[in-house]
C-alpha cells in the first residue's frame, strides 16, 4: 500500500557505495542520495501520522460500539426481567382468580 512511495530499502542504504573523486566522495552524488533518504523519512513520518490518526478513529469507534453493546445488553436484561415479572404476575393473577373462585364456593355454597 505504501511501498510504492518508498524509494530505498534499509538494505539498499546499507549497501550503497559512493564513487570516490580526487578530493573524496562526489558531493552531488551524496546530496542526491541524501535527498532520497530525506524523502523516504518524510514519507515514513506521513505514513506514521496517518496510521496514528486511523488508530485514534478506530479506537473511538470501538469505544462507541462497546458503549452501545453495554447499553443494548442492559436493555436486553431489563426487557427479560420485565418479561419474567409479567409472566410471574400472570401466573399470580390466575392463582388469585382460582382462590377467589374457591372462596366464593365456600362462602356462597357449592351449588351456585
Amino acid at each position: 500500500m505504501y511501498n510504492d512511495k518508498i524509494y530505498l530499502t534499509p538494505q539498499e542504504i546499507l549497501e550503497h557505495d559512493f564513487k570516490i573523486d580526487a578530493r573524496g566522495y562526489r558531493p552531488q552524488e551524496v546530496d542526491k542520495y541524501l535527498d532520497m533518504v530525506i524523502r523516504d523519512y518524510t514519507e515514513y513520518n506521513n505514513i506514521i501520522k496517518e496510521l496514528e490518526r486511523q488508530i485514534k478513529n478506530l479506537t473511538e469507534d470501538n469505544n462507541t460500539l462497546q458503549g452501545e453493546i453495554r447499553k443494548l445488553k442492559a436493555d436486553l436484561a431489563s426487557a427479560e426481567s420485565e418479561s419474567e415479572n409479567a409472566s410471574q404476575r400472570t401466573v399470580t393473577n390466575i392463582d388469585l382468580l382460582r382462590r377467589i373462585s374457591q372462596l366464593e364456593k365456600v362462602v356462597y355454597g357449592k351449588n351456585q
